[in-house]
C-alpha cells in the first residue's frame, strides 16, 4: 500500500493502475467505509482511498475542529483491506493560496441538509470534483446513508459529463439498526442507547408504505410518531422526496427516499430508507 500526500506524488503512483476505484472519505473509518473498499477492490481490481477532512463543507459553527481523526488506525485498516493507494492531502494541498473556484449544484443542494447547512453541498461537490480529477477513477463508491450527497454527486457528474461511474452501496448498520457513522463516536452511552430510534422510525414508515400507504404526509407522521418516543431528540426534518431530484412528494408513487435528521445532545444524526413502488 502506497500512502502519498501530494497531488504530484499521487499522479506518479496512479500510473501503475489502469483501472482504479475511488473511495473518498474523511477518515475515522468504520465497517461501512471498508465495505466500500471491498466493493471497489472486487469491481476495479485496485482501490484508492482519500482521507481528507474537507473544511469547505463545514459551516462556521459546525464540528470541523472536533471531527474524529485517527490516521494510523485508518491506515492499518486500509492495509488489511487490500487498498492500493491512500491519498492524505493537507487543506493547503487541495486549496492552495488563491483558490477561488467552486462547484454549485443548484436546487438539489439547497433542500434538506442544504437548507440547514448552507453551502455544504457546494463544498462537497467541489472537493469530490477535485478528487475525481486527481485520481481519475473509473468508478467512485459512496454509502447510501448520505443519500443527498449521493444525489448531488450523481447530478454534477451527469451535468458536467464527468467520466466516472458513481456506485452507491447500501448503508451498513450496527446490530441494533443504527447507521454506521464516524460521528457516532460523539454519542454518550445514554445517547447511543437512544439513537437506534432513527431506524425504527424509518422502518415504521417503510412498513406503512409496503402495506399500501403512499400519502407522504401520513408516512412522515408514522416516522414522527416513533421518533417522539425519545423525548431527548430534536427533529430537524422528516422527508419523503423524489429519489433523483429530492423534490418533496405528496405521494410516494415513484422511487423515493424517506429521510430523517435529528439532534441528540450536540450530535446530529441522519438516516434514510428507499421507497420503490415497483418492489414494495
Amino acid at each position: 500500500m502506497q500512502v502519498v500526500s501530494t497531488i504530484a506524488e499521487f499522479r506518479a503512483a496512479r500510473r501503475g493502475f489502469p483501472d482504479l476505484g475511488l473511495v473518498p472519505t474523511m477518515g475515522f473509518l468504520h465497517a461501512g467505509h471498508l465495505s466500500l473498499v471491498e466493493r471497489a477492490r472486487i469491481e476495479c481490481g485496485a482501490v484508492a482511498v482519500s482521507i481528507f477532512v474537507n473544511p469547505t463543507q463545514f459551516g462556521p459553527n459546525e464540528d470541523l475542529a472536533r471531527y474524529p481523526r485517527s490516521l494510523s488506525r485508518d491506515l492499518d485498516l486500509l492495509r488489511e483491506a487490500g487498498t492500493a493507494l491512500v491519498f492524505t492531502p493537507t487543506p493547503a494541498e487541495i486549496y492552495p493560496s488563491g483558490f477561488t473556484s467552486r462547484v454549485e449544484v443548484g436546487p438539489i443542494g439547497e433542500v434538506l441538509e442544504g437548507a440547514i447547512r448552507p453551502g455544504h453541498f457546494s463544498g462537497v461537490a467541489t472537493v469530490v470534483s477535485k478528487l475525481f480529477n486527481i485520481v481519475q477513477p473509473s468508478r467512485a463508491y459512496f454509502g447510501q446513508k448520505d443519500a443527498q450527497q449521493c444525489a448531488v454527486i450523481r447530478r454534477f457528474v451527469r451535468d458536467l459529463d464527468v467520466p466516472v461511474e458513481v456506485v452507491v452501496v447500501p448503508t451498513m448498520r450496527d446490530p441494533d439498526g443504527l447507521a454506521m457513522s464516524s460521528r457516532n463516536s460523539y454519542l454518550t452511552d445514554g445517547q447511543r442507547a437512544q439513537a437506534p430510534v432513527l431506524y425504527r422510525a424509518l422502518s415504521a414508515g417503510q412498513d406503512a408504505f409496503q402495506a399500501g400507504e403512499t400519502d407522504a404526509a401520513r408516512l412522515c407522521l408514522a416516522v414522527r410518531g416513533v421518533l417522539a418516543t425519545e423525548p431527548d431528540l430534536t427533529v430537524d426534518y422528516v422527508s419523503v422526496a423524489d429519489a433523483t431530484t429530492l423534490e418533496e412528494l405528496q405521494r410516494a408513487d415513484r422511487p423515493a427516499v424517506m429521510s430523517v435528521a435529528v439532534r441528540l445532545g450536540r450530535t446530529r444524526l441522519i438516516d434514510n430508507v428507499l421507497l420503490d413502488p415497483l418492489i414494495s
